[in-house]
């Protein structure tokens, strides 16, 4: 399977763009009065460079950042895992299994000793054992997987850094 190219962004973001997405960054339900009024543009022109970074691809979700111990998923790990062959064809397999899986928050395509970074929410031990018999122990491409349970939450987002200009 092929890796889908993206699009181009057919309008370079400027530095309005640049200030409106570090707004949204912060808190996606403030207003297009409110962010017009911080980066010195009209709401319906912030809401015409919204729209347009969405249909570009630029802005890719709208989401809600939950706190998964309050929803009962109270055990974050992250899990290293190493391929036994890297042809095309199996590691895009295990992109597809890795990424379908609802357990799996974060998968990385890594260099180094291992050749995935997963990131894990389980409700405890013994649904991630679930998970590892499911993702791992019964693919017979995995060589090997690490297990390292996050202890503390020290800092979670999902921020891009943006510097704009001026």
């Amino acid at each position: 399977m092929a890796r889908p190219r993206r699009s181009p962004i057919s309008n370079p973001l400027d530095a309005f763009d640049l200030a409106i997405l570090k707004v949204l960054q912060r808190d996606n339900r403030t207003s297009q009065r409110v962010i017009g009024d911080h980066v010195n543009l009209s709401a319906p022109a912030v809401q015409r460079r919204i729209r347009r970074m969405e249909g570009e691809g630029v802005i890719q979700a709208n989401v809600a950042v939950v706190d998964p111990a309050r929803v009962g998923q109270g055990l974050t790990i992250i899990v290293m895992v190493q391929m036994e062959n890297e042809s095309v064809e199996l590691v895009d397999k295990a992109k597809r299994e890795f990424s379908e899986d609802p357990n799996v928050q974060q998968c990385y395509y890594v260099t180094g000793p291992a050749d995935f970074a997963l990131v894990v929410s389980v409700e405890d031990m013994a649904d991630y054992e679930e998970i590892t018999r499911r993702l791992f122990f019964t693919n017979g491409n995995v060589k090997r997987f690490e297990t390292l349970v996050v202890m503390d939450r020290v800092k979670v987002s999902l921020q891009v850094p943006i510097n704009v200009p001026g």
